[in-house]
């Protein structure tokens, strides 16, 4: 069975938000076919400080939907 890329985006926009992150994740990952330990090792000590300020609350998230709102009206009254 041959499916065109087309056909198979098709598919994966149909996917629930968990599994299209997932997805896009596996994608991302397959087109690094080089890896910089160092870079690998700054980026996890960047997780894992930004993970204990979301432990420790000094930090919070904001939803998505708020934060979009939020850059639309900032591209809007800059533009």
């Amino acid at each position: 069975m041959n499916r065109s890329a087309v056909e198979i985006l098709r598919e994966a926009l149909a996917l629930p938000m968990d599994a299209r992150a997932a997805l896009v994740d596996s994608l991302l990952d397959s087109l690094d076919s080089t890896v910089d330990p160092h870079a690998e090792e700054l980026w996890q000590q960047e997780i894992l400080k930004r993970a204990k300020e979301l432990d420790s609350g000094s930090v919070k998230t904001v939803p998505w939907v708020e934060l979009r709102s939020r850059l639309i009206a900032k591209l809007g009254n800059d533009g």
